[in-house]
């Protein structure tokens, strides 16, 4: 899909469109191209929409969750405005933006601060998924229908803790930044690659480059510097 149609579409989609996340989720895909949930079939649930997940109690008992969008060694995805969270739901917007401003008072359309703590709200549901897995993911990925894409990282995968992903200033995307190229490939990579982009990965990659390029020049310095009797670089230059 053209990245100006993706953002025109979903820019003016109305709340009941919002709700279908996963016709956003899959024009995503196709915008930054990856494979769609519906469009690969994985036997074991390595990569869906409505992953199921079962929470487990010390006197036996069970309760049973779903994520929304689930991709085994990637990511958990929360989307903010699913189908599964009706008018007064557990993460249902107007519910939460009117608690934030006191009992009786209407929420005021583009309240920042009200709309930043709901997807805090959204994330802490995902790292109670990630909990229940068999694994960490390296990312949580909270989709605000056709408003924004949040980014966590926890490269380490211990469940210690997810951060703002690369920092604090842009680990929001909003439809606009979608334009960037740029963009569009780190969605890709925490997609397909997602530990490519672990910080931790690249420093390793730069130090052995160094490590390369330092052993070439020795090499280089004892091939063209004359040797004295015992075959040692002889490094005393001798005035004429």
């Amino acid at each position: 899909m053209d990245v100006e149609a993706f953002i025109t579409r979903w820019g003016s989609a109305t709340i009941s469109e919002r709700s279908h996340y996963q016709t956003f989720i899959s024009q995503l895909c196709a915008l930054i191209g990856v494979t769609a949930p519906d469009q690969e079939t994985v036997g074991d649930r390595g990569y869906c929409f409505e992953r199921r997940v079962e929470f487990r109690f010390h006197d036996g008992g069970a309760h049973r969750g779903f994520i929304d969008c689930y991709r085994r060694g990637a990511f958990v995805l929360e989307a903010k405005q699913s189908q599964k969270r009706a008018p007064g739901g557990e993460l249902d917007p107007q519910r939460h933006l009117a608690l934030f401003n006191g009992r009786g008072r209407k929420p005021p359309k583009g309240d920042a601060g009200a709309i930043e703590r709901l997807m805090l709200d959204a994330k802490r549901q995902a790292e109670t998924y990630a909990k229940a897995l068999d694994e960490w993911p390296p990312f949580i990925v909270v989709v605000d229908v056709g408003r924004s894409i949040h980014l966590w990282a926890d490269f380490d995968r211990q469940g210690k803790g997810y951060v703002p992903f690369p920092d604090l200033a842009r680990c929001r995307i909003t439809m606009d930044d979608l334009r960037d190229p740029a963009v569009r490939e780190r969605l890709r990579r925490v997609w397909d690659e997602p530990m490519s982009l672990d910080p931790a990965s690249h420093v390793a990659a730069v130090t052995s480059d160094i490590a390369e390029r330092l052993a070439w020049l020795v090499r280089s310095i004892r091939k063209r510097a004359p040797t004295d009797s015992s075959g040692c670089v002889d490094v005393v230059t001798r005035a004429a």
